[in-house]
């Protein structure tokens, strides 16, 4: 055979291989562009698209919620039953997912900060909140390298003096939003808002360990059964730490805790506003209800979560974990016993400090106390970790 026949015939045939491969390539992008433009169409049709439809729905729904409150708040007095958000309003508004928000916004204030973005960003923090800087350890904005940081700052020394003469200061700086007589079971969480004691503290069996709580008992049973001295009345106060407040919380009493009972609930938002809305709102939400023994007799704090709060910490109760998944912790609450035998007890003096919120909350004090025992502060009164919430035997005698 003639070898130039020879290498055109092998020429022809390479280019012929040539070609087939182009072909089956373009063939393979073209395949693989349609099923990308395949999923990416049923990525839209089935998430993308009912995704928006949802958020426009549930917008609209909020929006439908916020003009009804605003119609009864014109139509009826500031305190009337009517403005108490109903059932299915309240489930409506707890489909929104603040645990979710709450801890990408704890994510989020944990970034380190360049030092350059310090003092622009902690600065106009501090002015929109009127956090006073001058109160702080540390005043230097640079000197934080985060947003939590700043939240968690802690103050100079003597800046929150303790009252001496009073056996319950207040255990943080805050707004008072309520505060007085545990009546029937019953604890006003605002004005006009009432919520159920049981339902916030749970079954009473942290003396004795785990034991079915008596069926059919009621609020008023329930109460009594706290008391340790029958001659006393139970008393409770709510205190709300704003944004801008200083975020540590101490103890207000000389007392020793011996149980911790750690509710996962919901982290709903405790604005006042908000309070006055969702009837039982500090029992829906996640929190950390302390119990122990004061002089006397019963004595419990809790620091209740809300929406943005990236954690409750509390320095004796390392193993207190908040903010997490359902998943991760699925029942109702969990109970720890701290036993005197294992050295699990926290004694706390009074002004000692207890722990921290990442962003500002509720404090709720519950507690046992002769029945004349008598508060000195107003439902809406700014206070100060430290000061006396009730009148003293001294300052009666004197007033009279």
């Amino acid at each position: 055979m003639d070898p130039k026949v020879e290498r055109r015939s092998v020429s022809s045939s390479s280019t012929g291989e040539s070609g087939d491969v182009k072909t089956t390539i373009a063939a393979t992008a073209s395949t693989t562009a349609a099923f990308k433009g395949a999923k990416n169409s049923r990525w839209r049709r089935f998430i993308v698209k009912p995704f928006v439809y949802v958020q426009f729905f549930f917008g609209i729904g909020l929006l439908a919620l916020a003009f009804q409150q605003f119609r009864r708040k014109n139509a009826h007095p500031e305190q009337s039953p009517e403005l108490i958000a109903k059932d299915w309003e309240v489930l409506y508004y707890r489909i929104i997912p603040f645990r979710a928000i709450s801890r990408a916004w704890g994510w989020l204030t944990n970034r380190h900060l360049p030092v350059w973005a310090r003092q622009p960003i902690l600065g106009l923090y501090a002015r929109t909140f009127n956090c006073n800087l001058e109160e702080a350890l540390d005043g230097n904005l640079e000197n934080y390298s985060c947003l939590a940081e700043f939240f968690r700052r802690k103050l100079k020394s003597g800046v929150r003096p303790i009252e001496p003469a009073s056996s319950v200061v207040a255990p943080s700086d805050g707004t008072v939003l309520n505060f007085g007589r545990v009546t029937a079971g019953m604890m006003e969480q605002v004005k006009g808002v009432s919520y159920s004691l049981g339902e916030f503290l749970g079954p009473a069996y942290w003396r004795n360990g785990p034991e079915v709580q008596p069926a059919g008992q009621t609020e008023l049973e329930y109460e009594k059964s706290l008391l340790v001295n029958k001659d006393n009345d139970l008393f409770h106060c709510v205190i709300y730490l704003a944004p801008g407040d200083y975020h540590c919380f101490h103890s207000p009493v000389d007392w020793t805790v011996n149980f911790r009972r750690h509710f996962p609930g919901a982290l709903l938002s405790v604005n006042p506003s908000i309070a006055k809305w969702v009837a039982g709102l500090f029992s829906l939400n996640e929190r950390a209800v302390y119990v122990g023994q004061w002089a006397h007799g019963f004595f419990s704090m809790t620091p209740v979560g809300a929406t943005n709060v990236g954690s409750i910490r509390v320095y004796a109760d390392e193993k207190l974990r908040t903010n997490c998944t359902k998943w991760a912790l699925p029942l109702p609450y969990y109970d720890r016993y701290m036993c005197p035998e294992d050295s699990d007890e926290i004694p706390l003096k009074k002004g000692e400090i207890f722990g921290e919120f990442n962003l500002g909350s509720t404090i709720v004090l519950i507690f046992e106390a002769p029945k004349d025992f008598e508060f000195k502060i107003r439902p809406g009164e700014k206070i100060r970790m430290g000061q006396s919430l009730h009148f003293t035997h001294s300052a009666t005698e004197a007033s009279d």
